[in-house]
């Protein structure tokens, strides 16, 4: 299957240009061949606290300075796009996550917030004494990915940790978690199963709560917010067998389709800034570009 004529990469580029922030610009020059690892750092870089941590809105509706668990995540996904480079910003961030690590192994869902101008509510009314299986799951996903070529975060005490608590936390689970929680813990096990045992008996036990077409509301989001199969399988790997091929080359038409007459993609979540709307298009432009490659339905784009 092909989609390279439906997809216009210029337009796409332009959108960015006119939008995004300078880190989904380089992220997808760096994706494309026309960047540099460096300059994709540094732009992540201007993220980041003197403590290791990220914030300054790089999770864009968590505007607040400090560092929290959720920017972790993104930052996780530049270090990982720059590869086989690496970079000593990931382990001083596995560094920092482990410093906010609670007892039980786990990550707050966000840490106290200083500055609760333009941040969603979710995140300025979490817990901070409460392990998330949610963000925990998606950061430590995110973290197995720089690990793949980086042995330092690879040997990082804290990976185990956090690795340990997901699959004790999915072990519990009796009852079909909040859609975000489920596709998290999905695509947690989809890169643990090499390094964790029991990783691969957890994802069978998870089998039961995604349904078959991989649609799923997300509750308390827009009435028309879902969680589609490449939420919880984005790249070929032991969670794909959650659905049929035909169920994910559908999927996949269908990000291909969500390109507008603008050049980028559209979110389908409600955003809490106007800076946030526009930066989030530019990742989920820079996201569907890179599903679209990894998954062979754009050629080289180089």
């Amino acid at each position: 299957m092909s989609v390279e004529t439906a997809i216009d990469l210029a337009a796409a580029e332009a959108f960015l240009t006119r939008h995004a922030r300078l880190l989904d610009r380089h992220r997808f020059r760096h994706m494309v061949g026309r960047g540099n690892p460096e300059a994709t750092l540094a732009a992540l870089e201007a993220y980041r606290n003197p403590d290791g941590g990220f914030g300054w809105g790089l999770e864009p509706d968590l505007r607040s300075p400090e560092s929290q668990p959720g920017p972790a995540l993104h930052a996780f996904e530049a270090l990982a796009d720059v590869a086989p480079v690496t970079s000593p910003l990931a382990v001083q961030l596995c560094d920092w996550l482990a410093s906010v690590t609670l007892p039980d192994g786990g990550l707050p869902f966000a840490l106290p917030v200083t500055s609760p101008v333009g941040c969603a509510p979710f995140w300025t009314g979490a817990d901070p004494r409460v392990s998330s299986l949610q963000i925990s799951a998606i950061v430590a996903e995110n973290a197995l990915r720089v690990a793949a070529h980086d042995p330092a975060v690879a040997a990082h005490p804290w990976l185990d940790r956090i690795g340990e608590y997901c699959l004790s936390a999915i072990r519990t689970l009796d009852s079909r978690p909040h859609a975000l929680v489920l596709a998290f813990a999905v695509r947690f096990l989809d890169l643990a199963h090499d390094r964790y045992p029991g990783a691969a008996e957890a994802l069978d036990r998870l089998r039961e709560h995604v349904p078959a077409d991989g649609h799923l509301h997300v509750e308390g989001g827009r009435e028309d917010e879902l969680m589609h199969p490449l939420d919880f399988s984005p790249l070929p790997g032991p969670a794909r067998r959650l659905f049929a091929p035909e169920v994910v080359e559908a999927d996949l038409r269908r990000i291909a389709g969500l390109q507008q007459d603008d050049g980028g993609w559209p979110v389908d979540f409600d955003c809490y800034s106007p800076a946030s709307l526009l930066e989030w298009r530019g990742y989920q432009t820079v996201r569907a570009i890179w599903l679209l490659h990894r998954n062979g339905l754009i050629g080289p784009l180089t």
